[in-house]
């Protein structure tokens, strides 16, 4: 299977699906990351070598994985979906042929990733299905499918925290948080941990289950009787 994953800046992809992205690696599907802006603005000091930093910063995590990295450089915080991303992002789906992209929420809370996830769309059109990731704190995101991360959290942290620029520790804490409340939303084992996604249906395709990794197991929904302290 191949997975092609598109965030606005160098550590989107970390921050909101790097644990669907383990639990493909550990299947043997082949990744690609793909960057849409330099990440030029994502800090303090010359662009230029902020830029630079962040490309060997989203190296370093992709690596953990064995995925590819791909880096669009279109300028930090004036992503636009126009024709001109659009023709890029075709050509970078016709020359990988995923079998599902994910990207971000039209409704994010960045700019640039409302730009891509338009673009996104846009370009993926009758070729492969897209999955949007879940928002920043869940914000008027209404999941429609999750992902077991449980055993990818670790993985998770450490590809968060390759992001030294970005004062990463707010975004490791941030993504444990929204992992935890998801598995409890939809229900999973006690100390599990899930990514959320959302997928609107669009011909020719209906239902995307079968191409992601599973979800939680689910916790009983009625208790055990024999594990009930009886009271008095």
């Amino acid at each position: 299977m191949r997975i092609l994953a598109l965030g606005a800046h160098p550590d989107d992809i970390e921050i909101f699906m790097f644990g669907t992205m383990a639990a493909y690696a550990a299947q043997g599907a082949e990744l690609t990351f793909a960057v849409a802006t330099d990440g030029a603005r994502g800090g303090k000091g010359d662009p230029a070598a902020l830029a630079r930093a962040r490309r060997e910063e989203a190296c370093g995590a992709a690596a953990l994985l064995g995925a590819t990295p791909r880096f669009l450089d279109f300028p930090d915080g004036a992503l636009v979906a126009d024709a001109e991303m659009i023709a890029t992002l075709k050509a970078l789906v016709g020359e990988i042929g995923p079998d599902l992209v994910i990207t971000h929420a039209p409704n994010d809370y960045h700019a640039d990733h409302r730009a891509l996830s338009d673009g996104v769309r846009i370009a993926a059109s009758f070729r492969v299905p897209v999955v949007h990731a879940d928002t920043m704190g869940g914000t008027g995101f209404s999941p429609t499918h999750y992902v077991d991360i449980s055993t990818h959290a670790a993985i998770k942290a450490e590809a968060i925290r390759m992001h030294r620029s970005q004062a990463p520790e707010q975004y490791v804490d941030r993504a444990r948080i929204q992992n935890e409340f998801r598995a409890g939303q939809c229900n999973g084992v006690a100390g599990s941990l899930a990514e959320a996604y959302r997928f609107e249906p669009t011909f020719p395709f209906a239902d995307i289950r079968a191409l992601l990794p599973p979800a939680p197991p689910l916790r009983p929904v009625m208790p055990n009787p024999s594990t009930v302290v009886q009271a008095g």
